[in-house]
């Protein structure tokens, strides 16, 4: 069974900088996308960041451009999300994700396996 888990979360200042961390057990994630997503209170789930499985490219949502930025770590199994100039906006629980099938696209119409993610509440 493929499980993900993130840590890292915390409440910050308004400008701040956090890096959350996302460890996978169950197989290596040598040949799979990796990404983020995050989830305010009361809103829908909106992608953040993805980077594919041969960490040559990376995508990030508008809103996180230039604050954000995604890394991977093969040998340690585990996908980073480092955060800064955080914003009251990035308040949400930030949930890690990866395709179910290799080589493939992280996208949240695809198959997807999802942690349960870790709460970043940013304030001044």
């Amino acid at each position: 069974q493929v499980q993900l888990e993130e840590s890292g979360g915390a409440w910050v200042q308004t400008g701040g900088s956090l890096r959350l961390s996302c460890t996978v057990s169950g197989r290596t994630i040598d040949r799979y996308d990796m990404g983020w997503y995050r989830q305010p209170l009361a809103k829908d789930r909106e992608f953040v960041a993805r980077m594919s499985w041969d960490g040559r490219s990376t995508q990030y949502a508008n809103s996180v451009k230039g604050r954000f930025t995604i890394s991977r770590d093969n040998a340690k199994n585990t996908v980073y999300l480092q955060m800064n100039d955080l914003k009251a906006e990035d308040t949400a629980v930030y949930v890690c994700a990866t395709p179910r099938t290799p080589l493939m696209l992280l996208h949240r119409t695809q198959p997807t396996t999802w942690g349960r993610g870790t709460q970043v509440t940013v304030s001044s």
